[in-house]
């Protein structure tokens, strides 16, 4: 889904529209969460998942004499470059064995990263019993052992608890350490959300031979002083006295009832320079107020000089219900899977493969190529969400054994089986399929579109409880644009999103188009509009120099993707959170 801004007139979505119904909550959803482009723009990521970490442990080491250890556990966090980050310290628990810690470590959980988090034991001597554990000298306490995990390890679970075995620092040992346990927590305020019904009075008329056509917009107010747009409604044509349909705030996005928000009316422009009616600073607990108490807050308007002006302009709230939505946590460590999918272009523009400036060259040395780099970045971080690890990846544009060209041919080779095992299968796949596979073309997405539709749609008579992420890695412009179009558009009733990667130095205009970023759902060839926006294009050259990573910039949207899959069709949790 690309974050767009572009508004679009006549009762449609301005960044999309809300209603009561689980279509509507949807299609909002996927409106309030819209705005990663403009987010994005301004230096800032994707909303985060506070989870509360919390630790135990069992049949320590005991290097005491006359008593039992006294055990403090520290939690890191692994940085890409390996050095460890402390996030914080237990207390010490005093001549125990098998402790159960009372402290409780936040961390922000962020799907599109491998978050790698390490657990150090030790046994506090008696003399720093009395200190802040903040200031105790880990190098004088007894090592006790430590463990380590992906936090997306826990979170799949279904307990959402992962025992570990402590380990000596270097490898194995064969002494018993015992074991740590690590259980996360979701706090439930972040499933609380908040529908709201917006109407107007008295708007100020901007428009000669009619009336204004308004739309609201709300941002909430950050730490560094600016405002980050959270929620547009849909536009109201030819109205001063407006009334949208419901729009649903979560409290993930804004943090607290009481987090000031700006509520700004415009009157929408085809040309995108909409003039503002009015702004209000408020916040969901004010809003709330508002509706209790049945009246009117007005907007006011600010001059140049800074000073404001009250407008006769009033902002009501008709309705305001609190209500509880599941998270994607909640579905995922219920039992819900993502099943990574590869598609990789072999066609002739990548350059042949023996040659060091192909795209396709795989170097000796061990540096990975941009297909190596786009496979490895985003199935490390899938890999986790999928309990078998057999991952379907084909070729296309490439001429195959029998001499005809393919535009979906399975990577291992098989003529029946396209999965391969795991990430590291991925990998072995294609440098074989690039010993055994001529480099031709045209570059055409709409066969391996429709493949794995195939098998997205085969999952839902199934009954299965998959969502499926293909990823399409091409270095070249699609000569199937309609054909892509069709196959997205009816890919989008199914539990499926496709990313795609540019790379090399290609024009990705149409790539682009395809990512929806300019605001409008693409529509078939027949007229149909696509039900959800399910691809995001990323241009890898784009992050040369920059610290976001690929995996990053392709799969931050992806949780939200699949919640507007979830949510439109009314589909729950196996078990409700505890």
């Amino acid at each position: 889904m690309g974050g767009c801004f572009s508004d679009v007139k006549g009762g449609q979505q301005a960044v999309g529209t809300g209603g009561s119904s689980a279509l509507g909550a949807a299609a909002q959803q996927e409106a309030n969460d819209a705005v990663g482009y403009l987010v994005h723009s301004r230096g800032l990521r994707g909303l985060f998942t506070t989870l509360e970490l919390s630790l135990s442990a069992s049949k320590l080491r005991d290097l005491d004499v006359l008593s039992k250890s006294d055990p403090l556990a520290v939690l890191h966090l692994k940085r890409t470059d390996g050095i460890l980050e402390e996030l914080g310290r237990t207390e010490v628990i005093m001549n125990n064995l098998s402790p159960t810690w009372i402290t409780k470590f936040a961390i922000n959980y962020q799907f599109e990263i491998v978050q790698h988090l390490v657990i150090q034991v030790y046994d506090v001597d008696t003399k720093y019993h009395n200190t802040p554990v903040k200031t105790i000298n880990l190098n004088e306490q007894d090592y006790l052992g430590e463990a380590s995990c992906v936090l997306s390890e826990i979170v799949t679970r279904s307990s959402r608890s992962l025992t570990l075995t402590l380990q000596q620092k270097r490898g194995h040992s064969s002494v018993r350490l015992g074991t740590i346990t690590v259980h996360a927590e979701e706090p439930v305020s972040s499933r609380n959300a908040f529908e709201i019904t917006f109407r107007c009075s008295k708007l100020e008329n901007k428009d000669v031979f009619s009336k204004s056509d308004p739309f609201l917009q709300i941002s909430k107010a950050v730490e560094s002083g600016i405002t980050v747009p959270v929620c547009k409604t849909e536009v109201v044509n030819n109205d001063l006295n407006p009334i949208w349909k419901p729009v649903t705030l979560r409290m993930q996005q804004l943090g607290s009832k009481e987090n000031p928000l700006i509520i700004e009316c415009f009157d929408f422009n085809a040309n995108g320079k909409h003039e503002q009616l009015g702004t209000l600073q408020t916040s969901v607990a004010d809003l709330e107020k508002l509706a209790w108490e049945r009246r009117g807050a007005n907007f006011y308007a600010q001059s140049h000089h800074g000073a404001k002006k009250m407008l006769k302009g009033q902002l009501f709230v008709d309705n305001f219900i609190e209500k509880f939505q599941y998270s994607f946590l909640d579905y995922i460590s219920s039992g819900f899977e993502l099943n990574f999918m590869v598609a990789i272009d072999f066609t002739a523009s990548n350059g042949d493969p023996r040659r060091t400036t192909s795209l396709h060259f795989i170097d000796p040395s061990g540096r990975l190529n941009s297909y190596q780099q786009a496979i490895l970045g985003v199935g490390e971080v899938l890999q986790f969400y999928d309990s078998d690890k057999h991952f379907p990846a084909w070729g296309f544009g490439g001429r195959i054994s029998h001499g005809s060209v393919s535009h979906c041919f399975n990577l291992n080779g098989s003529p029946g089986e396209s999965e391969v095992s795991g990430i590291e299968g991925i990998m072995a796949a294609y440098a074989m399929a690039l010993h055994n596979v001529a480099l031709a073309g045209p570059t055409l997405f709409g066969p391996v579109i429709c493949k794995a539709a195939e098998i997205a749609a085969r999952s839902l008579s199934n009954g299965q409880n998959k969502y499926y992420v293909l990823l399409i890695i091409t270095d070249g412009v699609i000569t199937d644009l309609q054909k892509t179009v069709d196959a997205i558009v009816r890919a989008s009733d199914l539990p499926m999103s496709i990313l795609i990667v540019g790379v090399g130095g290609a024009d990705y205009t149409e790539m682009e188009f395809l990512d929806a970023d300019n605001g409008k759902r693409l529509e078939s060839s027949t007229g149909r509009i696509a039900t959800r926006d399910i691809v995001q294009f990323v241009p890898m050259r784009n992050l040369q120099g920059n610290q976001v990573s690929l995996a990053q910039s392709l799969l931050e949207e992806l949780p939200v993707q699949f919640l507007s899959y979830m949510w439109s069709r009314d589909i729950k949790p196996f078990s409700l959170p505890s």
